[in-house]
C-alpha cells in the first residue's frame, strides 16, 4: 500500500513510472448515527475498509473524501454536499490521477446517500478520458451477507472493531424490520431517502444493542475478502 498523502514527489513519480499503479478513493459522510456512534462513522468505516483493501492488493490510497450527500438526515446533524458537487470532485480527482499516470481507480463508497452521485461515473469518465481511464465505483456493504443498516448491529459492530469512540451505554433499538414484508421495507426505504427521521424517529435503522467487537471483526474480514475478490475481477475480467 502507498498512502499518497505521506509520500514525497520524486518517490511518487518513480513508483508510478515503475509499474501500472491502481488508486483507491474512499468516500464517506458526516451525519448523525444515533446517540452512541460518532458523526464520522461512515467515514471511519470506509477509511478502514479502503486501507485494508489497499494493503492487501498493493494499491495507492488517497485521503478519504469526508463529506457526502446526507441532507435526508435533517434536522439531525449532517454536513452535506450536493450530488453534483461530489460527482464533480470525484471526476476531477480521477482526471487528475490520469494526468499523473494512474489510469485505474477504485471509488470505495461508505454512505448510502452517495450511491446516486457515483452511479455511472465510470461510464462518464471513460468517455471523458477517451477510454484512457478505468473507474470502478463499489459500495462496501454490497460485499457482506448481512442486511444494510444505519447505526444498527452491523455498523455498530464494525465501529467496535476499529474504533474506541463508541458509547454503547447510549445504544438504543431503532427501526426493526424483521417482521415486515419486502414491500413495507421498500416503502420505508424510500421514505428514509427523503427523511431518515420520519422513517426511524431516533435516527437508527436496526438494533445496535447486541453489537460486539468480535462480530465487527468477522463482518469486516468478510467485506475485505469479498471486495478484494471483486477488485481482482474488475482488473482481470475473470472471476477469482
Amino acid at each position: 500500500m502507498v498512502e499518497i498523502k505521506s509520500q514525497f514527489d520524486p518517490n511518487l513519480r518513480k513508483l508510478i513510472l515503475k509499474k501500472k499503479q491502481i488508486a483507491v478513493i474512499p468516500v464517506g459522510s458526516i451525519e448523525q448515527h444515533g446517540p452512541h456512534l460518532p458523526v464520522s462513522t461512515d467515514t471511519d468505516i470506509v477509511t478502514e475498509v479502503a486501507k485494508r483493501i489497499s494493503e492487501k492488493n498493493g494499491f495507492f490510497i488517497l485521503p478519504t473524501i469526508t463529506y457526502g450527500v446526507s441532507f435526508e438526515h435533517a434536522p439531525f446533524f449532517n454536513l452535506s454536499i450536493r450530488e453534483s458537487t461530489l460527482r464533480a470532485v470525484l471526476s476531477d480527482l480521477c482526471i487528475s490521477l490520469l494526468s499523473n499516470g494512474i489510469k485505474i481507480v477504485f471509488i470505495i463508497n461508505g454512505h448510502h446517500g452517495n450511491l446516486k452521485p457515483i452511479k455511472n461515473i465510470d461510464v462518464k469518465l471513460k468517455k471523458l478520458s477517451k477510454n484512457k481511464l478505468e473507474v470502478f465505483p463499489l459500495s462496501y456493504w454490497h460485499f457482506m451477507k448481512r442486511d444494510f443498516d444505519h447505526a444498527g448491529f452491523v455498523e455498530t459492530s464494525l465501529m467496535l472493531a476499529i474504533s474506541k469512540n463508541i458509547k454503547m451505554n447510549f445504544a438504543k433499538k431503532g427501526l426493526i424490520t424483521n417482521k415486515m414484508t419486502k414491500q413495507q421495507i421498500q416503502k420505508l426505504g424510500k421514505l428514509a431517502n427523503q427523511s431518515f427521521p420520519k422513517a426511524t424517529k431516533n435516527g437508527i435503522w436496526g438494533d445496535p444493542t447486541k453489537a460486539t467487537k468480535k462480530d465487527g471483526q468477522t463482518i469486516l474480514a468478510e467485506i475485505i475478502d469479498n471486495l478484494s475478490k471483486r477488485c481482482q475481477t474488475c482488473l482481470t475480467g475473470h472471476e477469482s
